[in-house]
């Protein structure tokens, strides 16, 4: 491993095998039933996910790398970042227009990437020791909803939250988030946040359920994830992916929805689960923003809103925002 990388372990050997069983047991104990969207981003949901990055219906990813393309020399001439910390970062493909601007900015010395996934940020880390020769990778694996412990990254620190990934907390969740953030950014570190906007509903329901049946794919992954981790014995058939907007929340909810009644077993959790036809698993929520309402909530844990920037169509905002004084 170079000598420019290292990586640190956060999480414990059975975080993910006690995690995935506790949300199994709440969320399909519930009513309605759910699960969390990070059981999406198994090996084959990440390769479907990436395949739905490059689909003509899914706008976000491009939305985002275009003010990315436009906006990352400014910046970084406004945060003079130090350390680049980035939540969720995977395989760190957008974070690049921020590495090469931060370099040349010259202020660039640490990128800090946090993601729940080993393999993922072992693969970025090398790939960006050798890209960017006098960084230094400092990996953490981790759970950023619950672990955000920054430690003695140079400042001022840019801390990057991208893909309006924000959209996926709920809005008590998204108060824990922004206290959790709150808690680990000084003075002088900037956020900057990816935020997906409200927009026409039938533009955002064709992201989340396109023509060519890639989205159902991946909803659907998370039963065979289930089955796989948790010896269940969905019939990934038996379902049928709906992307629904829900217009009181403003949000995109995707769901599996059980084509008949069906009694499914999923022994690791000793729990029998019984769906009546028509009744729906929701597996992701996609919160939509609209810029008052997204700086007031910002606002209200403590942070001010300094730079806001679309795209060119104005579906998608990055923000900088820093701790209120």
């Amino acid at each position: 491993m170079n000598d420019r990388f290292s990586i640190e372990q956060r999480l414990p050997s059975d975080y993910f095998a006690s995690t995935l069983r506790a949300d199994a047991r709440q969320g399909l104990s519930a009513q309605p039933k759910t699960l969390p969207p990070k059981w999406f981003y198994d090996e084959p949901g990440s390769k479907l996910f990436e395949q739905i990055t490059e689909l003509p219906e899914y706008y976000p990813t491009r939305a985002e790398q275009e003010i990315l393309a436009q906006r990352a020399p400014e910046i970084a001439a406004t945060t003079r970042a130090g350390s680049l910390v980035e939540l969720g970062s995977g395989s760190s493909r957008k974070t690049r227009l921020l590495l090469d601007a931060l370099t040349a900015q010259g202020t660039l010395q640490r990128y800090t990437p946090l993601d729940v996934s080993a393999s993922a940020l072992l693969e970025a880390g090398e790939a960006l020791c050798r890209d960017y020769p006098a960084l230094r990778v400092t990996a953490a694996v981790t759970d950023f909803e619950h672990d955000l412990a920054l430690h003695d990254e140079p400042g001022p620190r840019l801390l990057a939250f991208l893909g309006s990934t924000i959209g996926n907390l709920d809005p008590a969740q998204r108060t824990d988030f922004y206290a959790l953030l709150r808690r680990a950014l000084s003075a002088d570190d900037v956020l900057l946040l990816g935020a997906d906007l409200v927009k026409d509903p039938a533009v955002l329901v064709a992201a989340y359920d396109d023509s060519q049946g890639v989205t159902e794919a991946f909803d659907k992954n998370v039963l065979q994830v289930l089955n796989r981790e948790l010896d269940a014995d969905f019939d990934p058939d038996a379902f049928e992916h709906r992307a629904v907007w829900n217009a009181d929340a403003e949000r995109i909810e995707m769901h599996l929805v059980s084509r008949s009644e069906q009694r499914v077993k999923i022994p690791a959790v000793d729990l029998s689960v019984t769906f009546a036809a028509g009744e729906s698993l929701r597996t992701e929520i996609s919160t939509k923003f609209r810029r008052e309402t997204l700086t007031a909530e910002l606002a209200a844990a403590g942070f001010t809103v300094r730079r806001w920037w679309t795209d060119r169509a104005a579906r998608f905002a990055l923000l900088l925002a820093v701790p209120s004084r």
